[in-house]
């Protein structure tokens, strides 16, 4: 666990299933686009559970690792944020976020970006640390550059939000 000033940040554990459940419902508007898995998997607190039950999972086997941001004032589940599409062998991981809207723009996803990026770079000895965030996310975009990510090229095509065409996505790197 890390602790910061208004909130701390955990692994995935099963006693968040209905907080999870809660986020997601919550701040469905914010993750419909970018986190539709996420969101599909975790409308019912039964869902909820199914998902974290895997995700603990994934994170004990390495395969993904999902940390959860709470507020320290009454425990609410505030934040997301993935290390995903691990590959060992090139030592490259991608992180995803998502922050709600009680607490966007507080800073308090550049703060976990750096730490998360700092544990990723030396627990698990990654190289590559990437995020990939489409051009009109102007907030994500401030996280990655302000966590020490710089821009490497647009991804064509890279990610298809329902119902919609696939969109071109920015990629950002941080380099150990």
């Amino acid at each position: 666990m890390q602790e910061f000033e208004d909130y701390y940040l955990e692994a995935i554990h099963e006693k968040y299933a209905w907080r999870l459940c809660d986020f997601c419902t919550i701040n469905d508007e914010r993750l419909k686009r970018y986190f539709p898995q996420t969101l599909e998997q975790n409308l019912t607190p039964d869902l909820s559970k199914y998902f974290v039950e895997r995700k603990v999972k994934q994170f004990q086997e390495k395969n993904e690792f999902l940390f959860v941001l709470k507020e320290k004032k009454n425990h609410t589940l505030i934040g997301l944020i993935y290390v995903k599409e691990l590959d060992w062998e090139k030592k490259q991981a991608e992180l995803a976020y998502a922050v709600g809207y009680q607490v966007a723009g507080k800073g308090y996803m550049t703060k976990t970006v750096k730490a998360i990026s700092q544990w990723a770079l030396e627990e698990l000895q990654l190289k590559t640390l990437q995020i990939i965030v489409h051009q009109s996310n102007a907030a994500s975009i401030r996280v990655a550059e302000k966590s020490g990510y710089t821009w490497q090229k647009v991804l064509i095509a890279e990610h298809t939000p329902p119902g919609e065409s696939p969109l071109d996505m920015e990629l950002y790197e941080l380099h150990a």
